[in-house]
């Protein structure tokens, strides 16, 4: 058994990968091919956004988008702690600074409450000024919009919205990559939608933005002259190769994916709720189930568990193992546990099952019966 089961898709799609694929070889337009435009145009639609950028992968589309956003040394970003370390990553590198915040532990998403105590902290501080706020749509699932974002609006911050796991999610119809200044997310071949390699887009509805971004992942280049480079960027392109892949990819992902995965989604809680902690989906929103993570009651409890699965052929994933605050590259900043604790319930207690579009209901059965006994 597949944790997610790339290759099952495959055998379905086959024969239009296949296609698409030969033709990138025999136009042998192998750098911003025709491929390209046409899945940023069908991108930027499904999503309800004025433009969508492609890009080498989703940290340089974290990345790209802060440094279009002007983002730099002195200025404090505010991101979960219980996320990829992507998402604070990004803004360490430009010389910025992560501001961890604690999740609320029912969605795994960063905690609205624990976010405005986060801000008002670093400008009663004043070390660094506040200019932005990375809310991840972890395991599928949009974050707290409607709360998140009046309280950018309250302190003059910016909103991008890191989709990396959240592509195909939406709040009463928004869809995901919608929401905030600008959005990102990646297709690397787990993620809801992905490509054979790495991948990312970003998307806006400012046109100053998409023209910027355009320019930086070319290195900065002129949009007249590529060799009059504007200012330093990033060589960050998606292959033409991985759009033709992602492209009849992503017609299955709306037309049937999304509704199968939340079809197993509703397995999974059927046979499980009655005796564990299962997702949280709130009202109105809609997972496209990147991951379907459980809480244990304790870690000794959930270590177990994957043993057992382990023993009987069945994958499990502990996403996280830590705090992004745990992290080595992050122990100068002495951050204790104190201010992270559903961060550190969530690393000892959560363990993702398998979790796919072609999941049969039998698989499902499969695990449930070694879960429950």
């Amino acid at each position: 058994m597949q944790f997610r089961d790339l290759g099952a898709q495959y055998k379905v799609l086959k024969d239009e990968i296949d296609t698409a694929i030969q033709d990138v070889i025999n136009s042998s337009s192998f750098i911003l091919g025709k491929p390209i435009s046409e899945l940023e145009n069908k991108l930027a639609e499904y999503v309800g956004r004025n433009y969508c950028i492609t890009c080498a992968n989703g940290t340089e589309a974290l990345q790209l988008s802060l440094m279009a956003m002007d983002i730099g040394p002195g200025d404090a970003v505010f991101t979960s702690d219980f996320t990829y370390f992507a998402s604070a990553g990004c803004v360490s590198i430009l010389g910025a600074t992560p501001i961890l915040v604690d999740i609320n532990l029912e969605t795994f998403n960063i905690s609205p409450e624990a976010l405005e105590d986060a801000i008002k902290r670093i400008i009663s501080e004043g070390k660094q000024t506040p200019k932005a706020i990375i809310p991840v749509d972890l395991f599928g699932l949009p974050a707290n919009y409607d709360k998140i974002i009046p309280i950018a609006n309250k302190y003059g911050l910016k909103v991008l919205e890191d989709a990396a796991q959240g592509f195909g999610g939406n709040i009463n119809g928004r869809m995901s990559c919608s929401f905030g200044n600008v959005s990102a997310t990646s297709f690397f071949p787990a993620k809801p939608l992905g490509c054979y390699g790495d991948g990312g887009a970003i998307f806006t509805d400012n046109n100053e933005i998409n023209l910027r971004l355009r320019s930086l992942r070319a290195s900065g280049k002129s949009p007249v002259d590529k060799y009059d480079n504007r200012e330093i960027g990033l060589n960050s392109r998606l292959d033409t190769l991985q759009a033709a892949i992602l492209l009849p990819k992503f017609k299955a992902f709306v037309e049937w994916e999304l509704d199968a995965i939340n079809n197993v989604a509703r397995w999974y809680d059927e046979k499980l709720k009655a005796k564990y902690v299962t997702p949280t989906i709130p009202k109105g929103y809609y997972s496209s189930w990147a991951q379907y993570t459980i809480l244990l009651d304790n870690k000794e409890q959930r270590d177990a568990m994957q043993q057992k699965l382990k023993a009987s052929g069945i994958p499990s994933m502990i996403y996280y193992p830590r705090g992004i605050h745990q992290q080595q590259a992050y122990k100068e900043m002495g951050l204790k546990d104190d201010f992270f604790s559903n961060t550190i319930e969530a690393t000892q207690r959560a363990l993702s099952l398998p979790m796919h579009p072609y999941l049969k209901e039998d698989d499902v059965n499969k695990i449930v019966k070694i879960i429950l006994r």
